[in-house]
């Protein structure tokens, strides 16, 4: 996979691990076998409402393969009754993903990957990355974070994910339609931030998880599209964010202070009045922490579209 390419993918990519909650991390089965009909997907969609204002919060999936049909039913018409899309993340220009990445995912000080890592980790990377046909002499500037994106991103493409197909893309392309308005909660800059900042053991751990997981993407990858699919928000938040908890500075970076962010922002849009069709990663509106379960500490109820 040439740099270019990754560079192209690496905004959905991004979008997808900070949505999902970074690599999936060794997580149990869904408790029933429930099979998704393909052609008649229906993700959990929520609504918050009061007498000049409504938001519906619509939890997403940043990549997902072209044949899955969800933009129907409640999802399309709360979509034609909104006045604007709110995304994680308005994407940039190719030159400032570019440049972006450099700042944030290359290292600048003359130590290396390789010197990062010890060496039971060092032939764990070179293995994955032989399996994946790269060269591993490519990741030796790159933050382990950089890395852990690449390893996380090669399998996706491989099976036939496409953030073309994500539902971001979708949802825009339908807003640049109707001339709606699009605008992000956070800029790519500072969602790059979140993995850069984080501290080298994190960003270590982030990328071994990837290492290990290549065998089991595909596994993984269908039952989180199915548990998505199927509008199961328990399974979701067992699949994307239960997993996160053994890492505590991973699980509270990507997950808890960004939701407690988009709560404040939820808090301060009910004040205007309209209709906004807000959507995140599903990651965010599922589980304990989820950006409702924040609302409700606010003393705001937010209710479950049925259909």
């Amino acid at each position: 996979m040439k740099l270019k390419k990754i560079l192209r993918q690496i905004v959905p990519a991004t979008a997808a691990l900070l949505g999902l909650g970074a690599p999936i991390m060794a997580q149990p089965a869904m408790a029933e076998e429930v099979v998704l009909d393909r052609s008649d997907a229906d993700p959990a969609l929520w609504k918050l409402s009061d007498d000049d204002t409504t938001i519906y919060m619509f939890g997403t999936m940043h990549l997902l393969k072209p044949d899955l049909v969800w933009f129907d039913d409640a999802v399309s018409e709360a979509f034609a009754a909104s006045d604007e899309l709110v995304v994680e993340m308005v994407e940039p220009g190719d030159d400032v993903v570019q440049q972006e990445m450099m700042t944030h995912g290359i290292r600048t000080d003359g130590s290396t990957m390789s010197g990062a890592l010890s060496a039971e980790q060092n032939a764990r990377l070179a293995a994955a990355a032989e399996k994946l046909g790269m060269p591993v002499a490519m990741m030796e500037p790159m933050q382990p974070w950089f890395a852990g994106l690449i390893l996380s991103l090669a399998p996706m493409e491989k099976l036939g994910y496409s953030g073309e197909a994500g539902v971001e893309k979708v949802l825009e392309a339908q807003a640049e339609e109707r001339n709606m308005p699009i605008s992000g909660l956070e800029g790519f800059s500072e969602q790059l931030g979140f993995f850069s900042t984080m501290t080298e053991e994190a960003q270590i751990g982030f990328l071994m998880e990837a290492v290990d997981q290549l065998d089991e993407a595909e596994a993984m990858y269908a039952e989180m599209e199915d548990a998505w699919g199927l509008g199961d928000v328990n399974a979701t938040a067992d699949l994307i964010n239960e997993g996160m908890e053994a890492t505590p500075e991973v699980y509270e970076t990507l997950l808890v202070n960004r939701n407690a962010n988009w709560a404040d922002w939820v808090v301060g849009r009910m004040a205007q009045p309209g209709t906004v069709f807000m959507a995140v990663g599903a990651g965010h509106l599922s589980g304990d922490d989820s950006v409702q379960a924040m609302l409700a500490k606010r003393g705001l109820s937010v209710e479950r579209v049925q259909y």
